[in-house]
């Protein structure tokens, strides 16, 4: 606002032909430069600080999504409505060879993040990408080496492997007790109170000699 008011100030002087008018704008001159030089200088913000500024709002964690794949790529499929009318460097993905993280900024007041740790098997970090559709961006990770994934990342696959030892047994009988177990487990209330039920019905009947206990 100063510079505004010396600009000014300067261009009467140019046209001030009267002595007295001349030096009084002379003197406000002096003035304005003398406050402008007093300024105290804006001190430089640090760059988290600038990047927190620019991102506004709060920041939503993406827990939906749906994946595909090809022979040379996995692609990820993400859902945000109005994405396609923000400027493209608003829309940023970051990759590495087992990971990638994904941060949309401004959309709507809200910043929107999902990462991906410990993938299934490595990917090419200069042959991956992000688009952006409308209402979605795709993110396309360039697989090293062209095969079929069973899953996303590693985490999945272990959580897999352990599921189905759970259940592989030789022994009917001890399959379906692991699985009355992860109901139990998992389940409400009015679930477990059937499952009490059916064992206590279960024992009472293997005590009595009527049935083998199978349950």
């Amino acid at each position: 606002q100063l510079q505004k008011d010396l600009e000014e100030v300067k261009e009467l002087l140019t046209k001030a032909t009267r002595k007295r008018l001349h030096d009084v704008l002379m003197t406000e001159k002096h003035k304005l430069e003398l406050e402008i030089k007093n300024q105290p200088t804006p001190k430089p913000k640090d760059a988290a600080e600038e990047e927190k500024l620019s991102l506004g709002g709060y920041t939503v964690k993406i827990n939906n999504y749906g994946w595909d794949q090809s022979d040379k790529f996995i692609k990820i499929y993400i859902s945000l409505n109005g994405v396609q009318k923000l400027p493209a460097e608003n829309v940023q993905v970051n990759f590495t060879e087992r990971s990638f993280d994904l941060l949309v900024k401004n959309l709507n007041g809200k910043n929107y993040t999902m990462t991906f740790n410990n993938l299934l098997k490595p990917i090419s970090v200069e042959g991956s990408s992000r688009k952006i559709k409308t209402d979605m961006v795709l993110v396309m990770c360039r697989k090293k080496r062209e095969e079929k994934w069973e899953c996303l990342t590693q985490v999945e696959k272990e959580s897999k492997e352990k599921e189905k030892a759970a259940y592989d047994t030789s022994d009917p009988s001890e399959g379906l007790m692991n699985l009355l177990k992860k109901m139990y487990a998992e389940g409400d209330d009015e679930m477990k109170r059937t499952i009490n039920k059916a064992w206590v019905e279960s024992r009472e009947k293997q005590s009595k000699g009527d049935i083998p206990m199978d349950i």
